[in-house]
């Protein structure tokens, strides 16, 4: 008979994201892991497979609890004309509350880019689309800032605040009160176009 399942993969893919997002893929050992979920090394491969099956099932746990909720304000219809703003002034807000304990963690999908992804081509592709889709919520949203907007426009705007938002969650890994700078620089540049556009 097989065995049946006595463990919430959801706690478990949790606790596993956490521990991965705070030591990144190559640091986090499998007794790590066991320490963090509760359950047993067999238990673990039982269930994902891998170490990597593991860490692919707490990436798109963070893709779904922690980035796309994040990014909603971007894409939700009807689209406010401030959406950009809110998302970064959001984002500042939360890099400004990041208990110390954890203002190193910064993210789990570009920590990984500078790091395995760059010898991964799954996990970098999984960075890059994750780029690509916080690209194309910020054109969205540019769009309600400035509908007059040329395409041309909208699409580099959106790629350089785009940069911002990578480069501010990589360095907010060393430097949280820069990377808050960072994303508030991005604030005053969006209330500029805001202006220019009415």
């Amino acid at each position: 008979m097989p065995r049946v399942q006595e463990f919430d993969t959801e706690s478990v893919v949790s606790a596993a994201r956490n521990i991965f997002w705070d030591k990144g893929f190559e640091a986090t050992s499998v007794p790590d892991l066991e320490q963090a979920t509760g359950l047993n090394r067999s238990s673990l491969y039982n269930a994902f497979g891998s170490k990597r099956g593991l860490f692919d099932a707490a990436v798109q746990d963070y893709l779904q609890r922690i980035v796309r909720p994040r990014m909603r304000v971007l894409v939700d219809e009807p689209t406010a004309s401030d959406a950009a703003a809110q998302y970064y002034r959001g984002l500042a807000a939360e890099l400004s509350n990041i208990p110390d304990e954890l203002c190193a963690n910064g993210c789990l999908l570009l920590n990984s880019a500078a790091g395995f992804a760059a010898h991964d081509e799954i996990q970098r592709s999984v960075v890059d689309a994750y780029r690509a889709e916080l690209a194309a919520a910020l054109e969205h949203a540019l769009r309600a800032l400035d509908p007059s907007s040329a395409r041309a426009v909208v699409e580099r705007r959106a790629r350089m605040l785009t940069a911002v938002s990578i480069g501010a969650m990589l360095l907010s890994r060393v430097n949280t009160v820069e990377a808050v700078a960072l994303v508030d620089a991005a604030v005053e540049q969006l209330d500029q176009w805001g202006r220019a556009a009415s």
